[in-house]
């Protein structure tokens, strides 16, 4: 009865829910205790695309993130997983404090305001923080609105206080001083945006939106930006363009904007209007006098169409002069621009457009064909690469990051070589790793040691071949009389195999070669299969966890035999950066298809993990105390200490 039951928990164990993000976690922690981050943090974003809605691991990404100095995507990393769990007030104050240092003080003392009032560890340091930043908040807003009440009604004052008051949370003064400062100083479209935001805050959207939409249309393209990521996703209506002209009667491109949309709604007349005020404010306006000479023309005034024409013939847009030159049936001038020019600018105009709205594949084809007009366009080269990544292409975008990075502006550069150096390691042609593991048991009073060298070779297809060397031995020589495969074979293994790649856990291999006794000087053929299966769960803090391998494996040397072996841990994870320990119990079957004595037993113990960051990247140590029954014989029970070090590198 107590078999049945020990298999029942093993089955139980096998069947448990698969976690999805347990491969690539594993990849992560590996690489984490190797240092190699650039490894660690592509393996954390596929887990957390597995599991989106698990803290832990954004919190662990954060903190990678930190350690190679990218403190703005920790400081988002933080707050998705503050987001996720609100009681982690330790995840928070990280947050509160990389805001703070990425200048984004209102938020930092809005979340440190929160911390401070809620009772518990984290009270006190939040507190110290929060006065550190609004106390020199509140000194000056007094100091700037002393300066403008003494007569400093400049741009610079205005908008100082503002900024300050919008820091320290008190809106309605900062959207005051926001608007004054504009008013001032209208070519710094920068401050609509400033100022749509508080408004947006203050709950007001429509005239938010009017400085969103002002902003966005004409002057600074980074202002440009800011306002549309923060517009509706909805087309302005003619509303709202009416009310961002009140606020910024002067914007070309907006006035210009709202003529063609009355057009597109049939309203000539009112378009008209528009256009004609706008060949009144700014007669270098060609694009303007051009729709208003077609309105009139159309109209039968041509005599009136005729100055406006004429302006735009006398000027410098070739395009332009052409259409017009159309309508009045006069002889075409060629375009002094190459082909291959206005093919590369138009394909970047239209694959941009294609990817705002997120037609993926047609920018594809609107890139492929500016890179064919103009090879040496790093920019486009960039673009291929994402819209390569975005696709799920990946050596396509790894080929492109790699061309990308070597241009000679910086920031294209930079972007393009994060991108390839996240892509590389799952893409390069040729990957090597070892792993050595010596273990000694008390059981037979022996060390053994495994290990194998292999390089595999990357394909497209979901499986990949690879040539490898085993070696299999111990201390005692021993040739393999008693326990031939579960011990030591003393041998080394050479040979050539293919491997599927994981899915979800699993991994399937078979391999063909020799194994060489170093004792016997003997060579055998070998041909060996297995598969493996991985599972774990863990806990939101990952402290407590449970995994679960299933292990199948068939060697044709010694009579055909198939074994398996199932190995669960329940434990819980300890320590610090220095010394991580992890506490478990283990629960393990052994089984052969031949039923021989050795190779079937069941055996349970407490075990103890540890690794650290004075030891080498990729090692930790093992000590395990195990219980075991034999299940088909009546061998005597058994008590073994183990105790290993693993270690293993990835090339």
């Amino acid at each position: 009865m107590r078999l049945l039951a020990i298999l029942a928990v093993l089955s139980a164990a096998v069947a448990q829910t698969p976690d999805p993000a347990y491969a690539p976690l594993a990849r992560a922690y590996d690489a984490l205790r190797a240092r190699d981050y650039d490894v660690a943090i592509p393996a954390f974003l596929q887990a957390i695309a597995a599991s989106p809605a698990r803290p832990d691991i954004r919190k662990d990404l954060a903190y990678t993130y930190l350690k190679t100095g990218e403190n703005l995507l920790a400081r988002d990393q933080f707050q998705e997983a503050m987001l996720l769990d609100p009681s982690d007030t330790q995840v928070a104050l990280e947050f509160a404090f990389l805001c703070y240092e990425t200048k984004e003080q209102a938020q930092a003392r809005q979340i440190f305001d929160r911390i401070r009032r809620t009772p518990g560890p984290s009270a006190e340091t939040a507190e110290k923080a929060f006065q550190t930043i609004d106390a020199p908040l509140a000194a000056g807003i007094e100091r700037w609105s002393q300066a403008i009440a003494g007569g400093a009604d400049n741009f610079s004052a205005h908008f100082e206080l503002a900024t300050l008051a919008e820091q320290r949370g008190e809106l309605a003064l900062a959207a005051e001083h926001y608007e004054k400062a504009w008013r001032l100083l209208r070519d710094r479209r920068s401050v609509l945006v400033d100022l749509g935001r508080v408004w947006l805050a203050l709950d007001r959207r429509n005239e938010a939106n009017a400085a969103l939409l002002a902003a966005s249309r004409g002057g600074e393209p980074r202002a440009a930006e800011l306002a549309r990521e923060l517009l509706p996703p909805h087309y302005p209506y003619v509303d709202d363009f009416r009310r961002a002209l009140v606020l910024d009667p002067t914007n070309i491109e907006l006035s210009r904007e709202l003529g063609y949309l009355l057009l597109r709604m049939d309203f000539p007349r009112e378009a008209e209007l528009e256009f004609r005020t706008l060949t009144e404010i700014a007669p270098d306006d060609l694009l303007a006098a051009t729709q208003l000479g077609f309105l009139l023309y159309a109209r039968g005034e041509a005599e009136a169409a005729q100055p406006l024409f004429d302006r735009v013939l006398a000027g410098k847009d070739e395009d332009l002069a052409n259409r017009v030159r159309a309508v009045l049936r006069l002889p075409q001038v060629l375009k002094s621009r190459t082909a291959a020019q206005a093919a590369s600018i138009d394909a970047k105009v239209m694959a941009e457009r294609s990817i705002k709205a997120g037609y993926m594949k047609d920018a594809l084809k609107y890139l492929q064909v500016a890179h064919e007009a103009d090879p040496g366009d790093f920019g486009v080269m960039l673009r291929l690469g994402w819209t390569y990544n975005i696709l799920h292409q990946d050596i396509s975008a790894y080929r492109w990051f790699d061309l990308a990075r070597r241009s000679s502006d910086p920031q294209i550069a930079s972007e393009a070589g994060r991108a390839w150096r996240n892509l590389r390691i799952s893409n390069e042609r040729f990957r090597t790793s070892a792993w050595l593991f010596p273990v000694f048991s008390t059981r037979w009073h022996d060390l053994f040691s495994y290990g194998q060298i292999k390089t595999e070779i990357r394909t497209s297809l979901p499986i990949r071949p690879y040539v490898s060397l085993r070696f299999i031995g111990d201390t005692r020589q021993t040739i393999g009389t008693a326990a031939p495969l579960y011990l030591s074979e003393s041998a080394f293994i050479a040979g050539i195999g293919i491997a599927t790649v994981p899915w979800r856990g699993i991994t399937g291999w078979a391999e063909a070669g020799n194994a060489i006794g170093y004792l016997t000087r003997h060579m055998v053929p070998d041909y060996r299969a297995g598969i493996s299966l991985a599972r774990s769960l863990h806990t939101e803090s990952a402290r407590w966890f449970a995994d679960t391998n299933v292990d199948g494996l068939f060697v044709s040397r010694y009579g055909n035999d198939f074994l398996l072996y199932v190995q669960n841990r329940l434990g819980y994870r300890a320590g610090s950066e220095h010394l991580q320990t992890q506490l478990y119990w283990n629960a393990n079957v052994t089984l052969d298809s031949k039923r021989q004595d050795w190779a079937n037993f069941v055996e349970t113990g407490p075990g103890l993990r540890f690794t650290s960051a004075w030891l080498p990247p990729s090692m930790y140590l093992t000590v395990n105390t195990l219980r075991g029954a034999y299940l088909t014989s009546d061998r005597p029970h058994f008590t073994d200490l183990r105790t290993g070090v693993w270690y293993a590198f990835t090339h």
